[in-house]
């Protein structure tokens, strides 16, 4: 990549984070940054076990770990943790550049791929937020690119980092193993058994290692993995009966298919099954098979886990699918005559995707698009005319993800705490961010 791409690349990583400073930490990463990172900010970096039993929900604290080193170079703050963030901006920018640039030769169209890409409203809302995704989503296409382009070391590095950030990572890495083994048999036309080379075996046996000692050492010090003993989150593996696995399944198929077309990507992926049909015969298949083959088995793991759980199905869970259908709809407009009109159409729809909010009775993806952004100085403004009426913040009832002390959506120090809501509180601290249900509301 050359100078100017690096700088293009940093400058707008520097305006990500100059945009984000006032988003507090929302949504899960409540619990990935502050509920598992204040123990080991104040406990020590590395003693894991001092994160609490209710506040752990299994996954490695890569995320919190590396949030409470910053804390303790630079000062526990909003700012420092998004300041924090700035590498892996930087880092998930050039790699997904890198991505592109592999299918897309021409320089002139590079930079025009490059936006309708990352145009997706999941992957925005992502950059501008401090959480795992984003560590996950750099170390993922780290390793993609790495396995289309043959670097060894750098797959290594790409998938040992990938396994050690969410168990999610390690579904990812799965991904990658599946696309590494049929790019080997339907693009390169290789047998499966010539697949198995002494190197392939010892990359994946090495790049895995991080993830077993992890996994050991997390049946070793707490005894279990993903079922929470308290059952916090609820059982995501109990069913009462058959027939109730199989309503499970068919909603989270429903579901699936939802967050696929969701918040504007709707009219990109009807570009796509329009054209791959209409211009069967005059598709250079070799060119986009591979993107295809990333787009299906990038997350299948966590689709097959994401539909036979009793789990919710967040959108960023699939943005690597997301963002090689949005390659893939560039590739297809090479197929027509008006180029600039469908370009402008499909991105329009992607960027409007953003300004998509639905009635309070519907559940949202509030973390998966940039409609959450308002959010952030209303519930300040609240905040402050809440102190200025002097009405108590501890007799005040809220909702997920506000319900917690002020200081662990803002790292302000104010441990004042919002309470579940019951129905019998004299004050409610409502937004429709919350995503309340029918006798909530």
């Amino acid at each position: 990549m050359d100078l100017k791409k690096t700088i293009s690349l940093a400058v707008l990583s520097v305006f990500v984070v100059m945009i984000s400073m006032n988003i507090g930490i929302f949504w899960d990463n409540v619990l990935f940054v502050s509920k598992m990172g204040n123990p080991l900010f104040y406990n020590g970096i590395f003693r894991w076990n001092s994160i609490p039993l209710e506040s752990d929900p299994g996954h490695p604290p890569f995320l919190a770990t590396y949030m409470a080193i910053g804390w303790r170079l630079f000062g526990r703050s909003l700012s420092t943790s998004h300041w924090m963030m700035f590498p892996f901006i930087f880092g998930l920018l050039w790699q997904v550049c890198s991505f592109i640039c592999y299918f897309i030769k021409e320089k002139s169209f590079q930079f025009w791929a490059f936006i309708l890409v990352i145009a997706d409203p999941t992957f925005l809302s992502q950059l501008v937020q401090v959480n795992p995704e984003l560590i996950q989503l750099f170390f993922f296409f780290m390793a993609l690119n790495a396995t289309l382009q043959k670097k060894v070391s750098l797959k290594i590095i790409g998938l040992a980092f990938l396994g050690i950030v969410t168990y999610r990572g390690m579904m990812l890495c799965a991904g990658i193993f599946l696309i590494d083994v049929l790019m080997h048999i339907f693009i390169r036309e290789e047998n499966l058994k010539s697949f198995f080379t002494k190197q392939i075996i010892t990359t994946y046996l090495i790049a895995a290692i991080p993830a077993v000692l992890y996994l050991t050492w997390r049946i070793t010090a707490k005894g279990w993995i993903s079922s929470h003993p308290l059952e916090t989150w609820g059982n995501a593996w109990l069913f009462s009966s058959v027939g109730d696995f199989l309503r499970n399944l068919i909603r989270n198929i429903l579901v699936l298919g939802q967050r696929f077309i969701d918040f504007g990507r709707l009219i990109p992926i009807l570009f796509i099954l329009i054209t791959l049909y209409l211009k069967r015969r005059e598709i250079e298949w070799v060119k986009i098979k591979p993107v295809l083959l990333i787009i299906f088995f990038s997350t299948i793991v966590i689709c097959i886990i994401s539909l036979i759980i009793r789990s919710p199905m967040g959108h960023r869970y699939f943005i690597p699918s997301f963002l090689s259908l949005g390659l893939l709809s560039f590739l297809l407009i090479n197929e027509y005559k008006y180029k600039r009109i469908i370009y402008l159409g499909l991105l329009i729809s992607l960027l409007s995707g953003n300004f998509i909010v639905y009635s309070d009775s519907y559940s949202q993806g509030w973390d998966a698009s940039l409609a959450h952004m308002p959010y952030w100085k209303l519930r300040r403004n609240a905040i402050e005319y809440m102190d200025n009426r002097h009405l108590p913040v501890s007799e005040t009832a809220s909702f997920f993800p506000n319900c917690t002390s002020i200081d662990n959506v803002d790292l302000n120090g104010d441990m004042r705490s919002f309470i579940s809501f019951s129905g019998t509180e004299n004050y409610v601290f409502y937004s429709n961010v919350y995503n309340l249900n029918d006798d909530e509301l």
